[in-house]
């Protein structure tokens, strides 16, 4: 497979290929990711093929807007409500009820992680495609690429475009918030806090 890099205003090309059941790699506000459709479970099988990924790890969806939420979770917790009023975009990833449509290549448990990012591209490809499923853009366990030419040195042969647009801030990932419970749990320190959770609750 031949690996091109290409302007990440050609969604009309992601589009093409992702609606096709390929995978594309693009911006976030984090690093660069490897999406694809939320509910082409063929495709998403392809994201852990070209990462070596093991399979019992489960892939986050990215999605546009809040609007979409419900297309991917069922019975979202008041609490997750608030905080994606709160934080979204942004780098807190809220862990929900899933969708029971959705493939178990996403996640085999009954939950889903969903976040939206605060990157321009990113989320104008999100509003194109739907929710993707989305995870960084590299050979699992090695360096998280911030830019095209770090993804293109890894997975270059393994998927069929990578959309460039320009160096990420890179940095730590999102923090990962369980919100199925009666408290938030913090799965995965990142970015906002706690405090900052709690506080967002008792506004």
């Amino acid at each position: 497979m031949k690996t091109e890099i290409i302007p990440a205003a050609e969604i009309e090309r992601a589009l093409h290929i992702l609606q096709s059941g390929g995978i594309v790699a693009f911006p976030t506000d984090t690093v660069y990711g490897l999406g694809a459709l939320a509910f082409n479970s063929h495709a998403i099988e392809s994201i852990y093929t070209a990462k070596d990924r093991p399979i019992e790890k489960a892939i986050p969806i990215l999605i546009g807007d809040l609007s979409d939420l419900d297309k991917v979770a069922d019975d979202i917790p008041n609490m997750a409500l608030r905080f994606a009023s709160r934080f979204w975009p942004g780098p807190l990833t809220c862990i929900v009820p899933k969708k029971q449509t959705l493939p178990v290549a996403v996640s085999a448990t009954q939950t889903v992680a969903i976040r939206i990012p605060d990157h321009p591209d990113a989320r104008a490809l999100l509003r194109a495609t739907g929710p993707l499923a989305v995870t960084s853009a590299n050979i699992s366990g090695q360096s998280n690429p911030s830019t095209s030419m770090e993804v293109y040195e890894q997975l270059n042969g393994r998927i069929p475009i990578i959309l460039d647009g320009g160096k990420t801030k890179g940095g730590i990932p999102s923090t990962l918030v369980d919100c199925t419970g009666e408290t938030p749990v913090i799965i995965r320190e990142g970015p906002i806090t706690l405090s900052e959770l709690l506080a967002a609750l008792s506004q």
